[in-house]
């Protein structure tokens, strides 16, 4: 476990977890039994069907084997069944005592076969009940495990994007349930909806922000706009290269939603919202806030004006960043962290995901934890979560 876990509880802030195969099927309320998401095999594969037609293979969601061997994404989480993956992928008891192991307290989790974003149920059916009744059920089986787990396992609720009044509707319902934030798709606009710098969706900020609940954009969390690995890599690239090309590019996609949260006001109209990048990293931040200040007022300067902050200033108030694998160029990973604010850093692993800090996640940043001061560090392990997810 090693020191770090005795100084603090640990909490993980990005982790995933499979959709198990009945989720939907023993939650189905009669006459949608057949209906909601289920497992069947297609072309001998596990596939996901919804009202009887291929949602999308049903993966194992993971790099890591049930014997704990790790193996490159393209040869386990692309094509994997979920009994090929670790137990600790899908199993929240297996999960838990995973994370005994590790020293990790608790951990945030996020989807994986319905997208990380929860984006592939928004354009699955034209039946918008069902499409409703496909988020509710996810969220009650999340419900249950955060639930059964003491609070150590905190699912992030899915938000059916295609619809503000539906999100303030599930919002609150989330709020009611014991849900410590919600997992938002960056793109609503995919789904027909606005997009999020519309001020039709200020009655949905509104609640999150009178709830306490924070906005979670993690990665990959559209259907377009950054989908899974992206197509930022050029074709001839070999079959592995390509997800790590489109896995570093992702990190920095996120700052396209950071500035465009920033620049449409939202944080003025709502001063108490919070809103967390998961598994984006942080080095990018300094040098996008710097980008956000100067861009604005060499091109839009009536708009800046409008803004009551420089845009820079509201990072500190209003978003989180993950943090993982990164070290600093110069030696000094605490002037990266002030640069940012060691209020606004939370840990995270991304187990079981091709980046993740398995086997040894403590061990692994130790080193470069110690070169922090200790109310830093401490503040990045847990203590910063544990006050945002009011554990």
């Amino acid at each position: 476990m090693g020191k770090l876990a005795e100084e603090v509880r640990v909490i993980d802030a990005d982790t995933h977890l499979t959709e198990v195969h009945d989720l939907w099927t023993k939650r189905a309320p009669k006459g949608y039994e057949d209906r909601v998401p289920r497992v069947e095999k297609v072309d001998g594969r596990d596939t996901w069907l919804l009202e009887g037609k291929p949602l999308g293979p049903a993966r194992g969601g993971g790099t890591i084997d049930p014997q704990g061997n790790k193996f490159p994404f393209y040869e386990s989480q692309l094509v994997w069944n979920i009994d090929q993956v670790h137990p600790a992928a899908w199993d929240p008891k297996a999960r838990i005592a995973l994370m005994d192991e590790e020293g990790v307290h608790a951990q945030v989790l996020f989807p994986s076969d319905v997208g990380i974003g929860g984006q592939r149920l928004a354009n699955a059916t034209a039946d918008s009940r069902l499409r409703t009744l496909c988020v509710e059920i996810f969220n009650d089986a999340m419900a249950e495990l955060q639930a059964d787990s003491g609070n150590r396992l905190l699912p992030m609720a899915v938000m059916p994007a295609w619809s503000v009044e539906e999100c303030v509707k599930e919002a609150q319902r989330a709020a009611r349930l014991g849900f410590r934030g919600l997992n938002m798709m960056s793109d609503p606009q995919e789904t027909g909806a606005p997009d999020l710098a519309s001020r039709a969706w200020d009655p949905f900020f509104e609640v999150c922000a009178d709830l306490g609940l924070p906005l979670h954009f993690h990665i990959g969390a559209s259907a377009t706009a950054m989908d899974f690995y992206g197509k930022y890599f050029w074709p001839s690239q070999h079959e592995y290269v390509k997800p790590a090309i489109g896995g570093a590019m992702l990190f920095i996609g996120n700052a396209r939603f950071v500035i465009n949260t920033v620049y449409a006001g939202i944080f003025d109209r709502h001063p108490k919202l919070k809103m967390v990048s998961v598994e984006s990293g942080a080095g990018w931040i300094p040098f996008m806030l710097e980008a956000m200040d100067y861009e604005i007022w060499e091109n839009a300067p009536i708009q800046a004006a409008e803004l009551s902050k420089m845009p820079s200033e509201y990072f500190r108030d209003h978003w989180y960043a993950t943090f993982w694998f990164e070290r600093s160029r110069t030696g000094n990973l605490q002037v990266l962290v002030d640069s940012i604010g060691e209020d606004n850093i939370l840990f995270e692993t991304d187990f079981p995901h091709p980046t993740c800090l398995y086997p040894d996640p403590l061990g692994t940043v130790e080193e470069k934890m110690s070169t922090l001061r200790p109310e830093t560090r401490r503040k990045i392990m847990g203590e910063n979560a544990a006050k945002l997810y009011r554990l």
